[in-house]
């Protein structure tokens, strides 16, 4: 939930993943992200910086905690919000899309810029106008060689904020 912690009315950008982390030392509460202190990181982050790196040269840091996107108006929210221990999607048909779909509503009606990550992130894509959309496959290894690499997510998403007049997210990770 600390996704939700954040301002929604200064919020740009929705990142909206799967569902946390299955390991409970990875899931803080923020889609993708984890603890600074957490040293081998979840393959899907790793790819996550090795397309940032691509996109944008933004060297990958060592550390996967997100908060600064977060700080910046980047909602980093999962369209389920709980799993159990070590099984993903173990809490797919909960009753938390319901929940996390009126996030998605009230983010795209407020004008910002979806980052719809994978098919289950998809489906949220006709909440948002096209020129405030930015699609591909998910980042997880089996899927990033679908269409994650070489998305460009980044500089689209800096585009489609200067195209709305708005500041642009720095992605770099110090």
């Amino acid at each position: 939930m600390r996704a939700l912690s954040y301002d929604f009315t200064k919020a740009k950008v929705l990142i909206l993943g799967q569902d946390p982390y299955p390991n409970p030392d990875h899931a803080n509460g923020l889609a993708f992200s984890v603890s600074p202190t957490i040293s081998k990181l979840p393959a899907s982050l790793r790819n996550i910086y090795k397309e940032l790196e691509s996109d944008l040269g933004v060297a990958a840091p060592l550390h996967g905690d997100l908060t600064s996107w977060a700080e910046q108006g980047v909602v980093l929210l999962n369209r389920t919000l709980t799993c159990r221990t070590g099984e993903s999607n173990s809490h797919l048909r909960v009753g938390w899309e319901i929940f996390t779909e009126a996030c998605v509503k009230a983010l795209a009606s407020a004008g910002a810029i979806g980052i719809l990550w994978g098919a289950g992130a998809k489906k949220a894509s006709r909440f948002f106008q096209p020129e405030r959309l930015v699609m591909s496959a998910h980042p997880s290894p089996l899927s990033a060689y679908r269409g994650f690499f070489g998305s460009k997510p980044f500089s689209k998403t800096n585009s489609a904020l200067r195209e709305a007049r708005r500041e642009a997210i720095d992605w770099a990770l110090q």
